[in-house]
């Protein structure tokens, strides 16, 4: 059994659709005995993720894969970047917290004529143990709108428009984003690792 290291209901349900084609039987840590909070100290996607992929395989004693994603915008600086989730500050349940951080993010890009983004997600699997046995990575380049468009996704899809489909991630189908996202592409890269060190081996 593979523990997916997150309870954002958003990306369970993404990478439960990557996976269970594969014959990847997986769960979330939602409900998990064992699992901890886990403080994302890192200053990248692929420190953070490899901090939760160890930190929760030791604490749940099992295999464990582990991301951290978020938007990118250089007009920004790189912001949100790693603060993705938790741009704004805000409280409440995941769809408060989105339109927050939306809202945020749409108010410092008022004016720009730049408005270039790309999502990054790094991946970890770590063994039961808490060592890391492989990573990868993923990015999407797109362009931010100036609204909100669709109620597909979760995050800041509703804003990010896939230039190949003149969609947001919040407009196009699911089956879609899964194949052009950057989760998409980082999990992609990892699956031959999770067949080969926890399918297999069974």
């Amino acid at each position: 059994m593979l523990v997916l290291g997150t309870t954002n209901e958003g990306k369970v349900r993404e990478l439960l659709e990557l996976l269970e084609p594969h014959g990847v039987g997986c769960r979330s840590l939602a409900g998990l005995a064992g699992a901890v909070e886990v403080e994302e100290t890192g200053a990248t996607f692929a420190e953070n993720a490899a901090l939760k992929a160890a930190a929760q395989a030791v604490a749940v004693g099992a295999w464990v894969l582990a991301e951290d994603s978020g938007l990118v915008v250089p007009a920004l600086g790189g912001a949100p970047g790693v603060l993705s989730a938790r741009f704004s500050g805000a409280q409440g349940d995941r769809r408060t917290v989105d339109a927050c951080n939306s809202q945020l993010l749409l108010e410092r890009l008022r004016g720009a004529v730049d408005r270039a983004a790309h999502y990054a997600c790094h991946a970890a699997l770590a063994d039961p143990g808490g060592r890391i046995v492989a990573t990868s990575s993923g990015t999407c380049h797109g362009v931010l709108a100036e609204a909100p468009r669709g109620v597909g996704g979760f995050g800041y899809d509703p804003l990010f428009i896939v230039p190949e489909y003149q969609r947001t991630f919040g407009e196009i189908p699911a089956a879609v984003k899964g194949i052009v996202s950057h989760r998409g592409r980082a999990l992609r890269g990892i699956l031959p690792a999770i067949l080969r060190l926890v399918v297999a081996p069974r």
